[in-house]
């Protein structure tokens, strides 16, 4: 079998690597020259593809071009480029749309087309499957078509594409069967759908169910500050009933590619039907305020050693949007720099998986150096390869905005 992937990105990178290694040949398209020129060479730019694993298959199992031309003689094509928000919050699908034209320039009878791409409900269907047939043939006749949402949470080695259950959906009984067949492949199990409809809901209510649940434990962060209660003893303490709850942590607010946008794609789709979601777009609005909660918060740590946040030398430990990796994807720790700064504090940072932000003019410094050269150091992302009871012993003033000091006793240490 011969699968084309469109996006070579966190997605469609770890598909390419999946599908080549279990002796398919891969057609690799991304739009990007650099991202294309640097997978021939063998290199990866995605952590959960090591360019060790990725090399070996390149020129054997995966071929990469720019060229939507040679994607005709795939089997299979499948959609993985990216779906942002415009600067209205509302869904830019642009990325998509221009796949679906230049793949329709190409397709051919009996073809399967995939998009894995998050999205609201309808796109499959409605979107998509319009720009493809411009080709002159017919969805669900002429090729198949059909959604199989992303499970991929990067960084993690505990569920792979192999072990994670694949949502697949088609229009017709007949794409769902071939999507079925195609991902039973590279998948232990893979869960039919009667829909692409019933698929896109279900990605979009895993990542709201995140984002509800966490920006319920924010908001209690916050009223828990107020009344001079730990948050943190009380989210260890919830957990400890074995049923009927399931702990989350409360944090500098929410990051990645998929957990900040996905309530705004439902919400978007929700207006068509004149249902407001009210419950979900607060979540959102809540998880996005709370960058500037943990600015406050360092203010008034700040304040409270008698030190103007003007001036102040701040160091933020972690920029990633998560432990573990290295993706800046909607990083709080970008937005609370910023807000930083806007108040006049001298900003920098330690990551040991993000070696600059350029948008912010910034390099990681070394932990010596950076802890030595600070006023105060706040903890925005978990990694592992922090010395936290260092950091407490050597930095002036700590404010902890993920519990990672929990069990530890300093005067000079705040916590979210």
């Amino acid at each position: 079998m011969k699968v084309g992937i469109v996006g070579l990105g966190y997605v469609g990178l770890p598909l390419a690597v999946a599908f080549a290694e279990d002796a398919a040949d891969v057609v690799g398209l991304d739009v990007d020259h650099r991202v294309v020129e640097g997978i021939a060479r063998g290199e990866s730019s995605v952590e959960d593809v090591p360019s060790e694993r990725l090399a070996p298959l390149v020129g054997d199992r995966i071929a990469v071009t720019t060229d939507h031309a040679d994607l005709a003689r795939c089997d299979a094509v499948i959609i993985c480029v990216p779906t942002p928000l415009a600067h209205q919050r509302e869904p830019d699908l642009a990325y998509v749309d221009s796949a679906g034209r230049s793949l329709a320039a190409v397709l051919r009878e009996g073809q399967l087309v995939v998009l894995e791409s998050t999205t609201y409900p309808g796109t499959t269907r409605d979107r998509l499957g319009p720009i493809l047939e411009e080709s002159g043939l017919r969805a669900g006749t002429d090729f198949h078509l059909a959604f199989s949402p992303e499970r991929i949470d990067p960084g993690r080695t505990d569920h792979t594409i192999r072990t994670t259950p694949k949502l697949v959906g088609g229009i017709t009984p007949e794409c769902t069967e071939r999507a079925v067949e195609l991902y039973s492949q590279i998948c232990d199990q893979v869960v039919p759908l009667s829909s692409p409809e019933a698929a896109e809901l279900a990605k979009l209510l895993e990542n709201i169910f995140r984002s509800v649940n966490i920006a319920l434990v924010n908001e209690l962060a916050m009223l828990a500050d107020r009344m001079e209660i730990d948050i943190w003893e009380v989210v260890d303490a919830a957990g400890t009933k074995p049923f009927g709850f399931m702990p989350f942590e409360p944090g500098p607010g929410m990051g990645g590619h998929c957990l900040p946008i996905d309530p705004f794609y439902l919400a978007f789709k929700a207006r068509e039907y004149d249902f407001p979601t009210e419950f979900i777009e607060l979540a959102g609005k809540i998880n996005q305020q709370q960058p500037h909660f943990c600015v406050d918060k360092v203010v008034r740590a700040l304040n409270d050693v008698g030190s103007p946040v003007r001036g102040s030398r701040v160091l933020l430990l972690g920029v990633s949007y998560k432990a573990g990796v290295g993706d800046l994807r909607e990083s709080p720790a970008i937005k609370i720099a910023r807000l930083l700064r806007g108040l006049g504090a001298e900003v920098s940072y330690h990551d040991p998986h993000v070696a600059e932000v350029p948008e912010l003019d910034l390099r990681s410094l070394a932990l010596d150096e950076a802890l030595g050269a600070c006023d105060v150091a706040c903890v925005v992302t978990a990694h592992d390869e922090i010395d936290y009871e260092r950091v407490v012993a050597e930095a002036p003033l700590v404010v902890d905005f993920r519990g990672v000091t929990r069990g530890i006793e300093a005067a000079n240490l705040v916590r979210l």
